[in-house]
């Protein structure tokens, strides 16, 4: 094979079926991708099945903490989670432009193989396109995933007075870890994404039953944006102290230099959620026993003092509206 990406690697031809055949299929060969067929013949024990999609176009696609294709599997793998699923399967399709080092594609297959063992998911299908130079940036990639559905009462409409915030961790890691990378900065601030899957972490809070209201994963938009979606066109607000929000030393100096607000700021390891009063305290301590949840806070509560907002009180004393990402304040960071 030659040592870059040719337009002949897209053409569905020889050269297709050498990268299929010596790239791909080594890392990910199992029954149903074997087959090579148009779409995979899949058997699930359930009849409940939560399916999604995403895809990823982040720049750099190497940064400190991972690259694209972990964050690929991460991405789909951990909307699946925080729906209350177990994560099966996935499609992987790659976009890839001509001129692209072969060398980088064999170590995105294989952090895309390495993580999608780690969160015990199989790749069962896929596709590969290749642009012309100039018109790719690289490489994009799209998973879909499907996963068996095992928790069904998660949603925004279980959301009551007195629930409580939670964050499984220090806030806008990936969004900082790219920006670093992107203008220079990794070895001045050092700053890591918190790429990671957050399948254990997901299952810590949903053992907790009908005391969980809803869980999101913050990515694009960050806290402040996901905290929205939770009470937008609800008779309740969400109101977070902004001395309880974990943030590491190193985003908090990174996001100042650059202007950038943390709460907006793009999470992939990461679980907000909104759970019973009740349990918080309990649920804190048990994530903070796995150690992508050892920082793990309560944040916040809901009330109804200001419908529909979501309201930070500031360590000055002092409180403002956080309105939904407005912009690209980061882009292209998944």
């Amino acid at each position: 094979m030659d040592e870059i990406i040719t337009l002949s690697y897209g053409s569905g031809g020889k050269k297709t079926s050498q990268l299929i055949e010596n790239v791909i299929l080594p890392a990910f060969a199992c029954n149903e991708l074997n087959a090579l067929s148009d779409g995979a013949i899949l058997e699930l024990d359930s009849n409940k099945l939560v399916f999604s999609t995403d895809s990823f176009v982040v720049s750099p696609y190497f940064f400190p903490g991972g690259d694209i294709g972990k964050l690929a599997v991460c991405g789909t793998v951990n909307d699946l989670a925080v729906c209350g699923a177990v994560p099966k399967f996935l499609s992987l399709s790659l976009i890839i432009e001509e001129g692209f080092k072969l060398e980088d594609l064999k170590k995105i297959i294989n952090s895309i193989k390495e993580t999608a063992e780690k969160c015990n998911v199989k790749v069962v299908t896929g596709d590969t396109k290749v642009v012309e130079k100039g018109k790719g940036d690289g490489i994009y990639i799209n998973t879909s995933g499907i996963g068996v559905l095992t928790h069904e009462f998660l949603g925004k409409d279980k959301i009551a007075e007195n629930d409580v915030v939670i964050v499984t961790g220090t806030v806008g890691d990936h969004g900082a870890s790219i920006m670093a990378a992107r203008n220079n900065l990794v070895d001045e601030f050092s700053v890591i994404s918190d790429c990671a899957p957050i399948y254990e972490l997901a299952q810590c809070i949903l053992q907790y039953g009908n005391k969980v209201k809803i869980m999101r994963d913050p990515t694009r938009g960050g806290v402040a944006t996901t905290l929205n979606e939770f009470v937008e066109g609800t008779e309740y607000s969400i109101e977070i102290n902004e001395e309880d929000i974990p943030v590491s030393v190193k985003t908090n100096n990174l996001c100042e230099i650059l202007g950038i607000d943390p709460l907006y700021s793009a999470n992939e390891g990461k679980i907000l959620a909104v759970v019973d009063y009740s349990i918080a305290e309990s649920l804190i301590n048990d994530l903070r026993n796995i150690e992508l949840g050892k920082d793990a806070a309560i944040i916040g509560k809901v009330t109804k003092n200001f419908p529909s907002k979501v309201v930070l009180n500031t360590n000055l004393g002092g409180s403002r509206v956080l309105t939904k990402l407005t912009g690209a304040q980061l882009p292209r960071i998944c």
